[in-house]
């Protein structure tokens, strides 16, 4: 959720994430009304009350990705996997029968398919 809501600020669209017009930063942030969002239940249980939740979610938002998690998520969302530990990615796999994993661009190559002799 962080990666997204800071998204429009790394790309220097905007200086704050609450200037997005399209982010649920206001929402879950600042307590703005958005009847388009169903509030996510981590969101939820990260306080008892609503200002406290908007203020940890603020928190939350601004604290720093360092660049390895930046490269995690960026590879997970171009390559449609799921971002998480070992311990998520084992749930997935059970819930849908296969592993999230990266998988070789394309197609599948075929038999012979690549160079000259079949090799």
């Amino acid at each position: 959720m962080r990666y997204s809501e800071l998204n429009p600020v790394r790309t220097r669209m905007v200086e704050d994430p609450a200037d997005y017009r399209w982010s649920s930063y206001r929402a879950n942030g600042l307590g703005q009304t958005d009847l388009q969002l169903t509030p996510h239940p981590v969101c939820l249980e990260i306080a008892h009350n609503a200002g406290e939740r908007q203020g940890n979610y603020r928190q939350f938002c601004h604290a720093t990705l360092d660049g390895e998690a930046m490269a995690d998520m960026r590879l997970a969302l171009h390559q449609s996997l799921p971002v998480g530990n070992s311990r998520f990615h084992a749930e997935i796999a059970q819930t849908v029968g296969e592993r999230p994993e990266a998988r070789p661009r394309g197609r599948p190559r075929s038999v012979g398919e690549g160079t000259v002799d079949g090799t």
